[in-house]
């Protein structure tokens, strides 16, 4: 039985229970003094979409894909599809399914977009899926997406774009030392300063710190 199934079986039986009506009463097995016990918190979503048959995570994030890669949709939709998208990704599960759905590919794409709305949130939603996230940290240092991500936070058009490339970068570099390596590679001494003499180390939240708030400040 998948982990889906199963917790909705485990919610099932425990509320359930709750309506056991003996002589007494209604008293669940825990009921004190014939009170019922409070109620189970319900199953996810995604569970409860397995019992009635709506979209999975999955095909919500390919659908939000479809909607932003899409020439025939509005960009007000194509930015409700993205953050959309950014959402579900916070969910390290979500964020790890980007490789097997070949969403990856289209969201660093993106990152290059015309629209500097659509590099925003492309930028926004490399940072949320890298946060915390080994696998995904490994995605974007082997796409290659750091250096767009810092092209982005050095030099884009936008001071939006610019912040979320900087968030994005913050969060693939801490505790990943290929993504910092690369990162510290294709930054200009003039903003490395210091910071990059030698060869940092990703543990040293200090040292990432420094890299990050030197790029703050050469974004203000």
């Amino acid at each position: 039985m998948d982990r889906q199934m199963n917790e909705l079986l485990r919610w099932s039986i425990q509320n359930s229970e709750r309506g056991q009506v003996n002589g007494n009463g209604i008293e669940g097995p825990n009921g004190v003094n014939g009170a019922p016990p409070a109620a189970q918190h319900p199953p996810d979503t995604e569970a409860m979409n397995v019992l009635f048959g709506g979209p999975s995570d999955a095909e919500l994030m390919k659908a939000a894909m479809a909607v932003i890669t899409s020439d025939d949709a509005l960009l007000q939709d194509k930015l409700i599809a993205f953050d959309n998208l950014e959402q579900l990704v916070e969910s390290i599960d979500n964020a790890n399914n980007l490789a097997p759905l070949d969403l990856w590919e289209p969201l660093i794409e993106l990152l290059r977009s015309p629209e500097a709305d659509l590099r925003r949130m492309a930028a926004w939603c490399c940072g949320t899926a890298v946060q915390n996230n080994t696998a995904a940290q490994v995605e974007v240092v082997d796409r290659e997406a750091l250096p767009l991500l810092a092209s982005l936070a050095l030099h884009d058009s936008e001071a939006s774009v610019r912040r979320k490339a900087i968030y994005a970068l913050s969060s693939a570099v801490r505790n990943h030392q290929p993504a910092l390596d690369a990162l510290v590679g294709v930054l200009p001494p003039t903003v490395l300063g210091e910071v990059g003499q030698g060869r940092l180390n990703a543990s040293d939240m200090d040292a990432v710190d420094g890299i990050i708030e030197r790029l703050n400040r050469h974004n203000s």
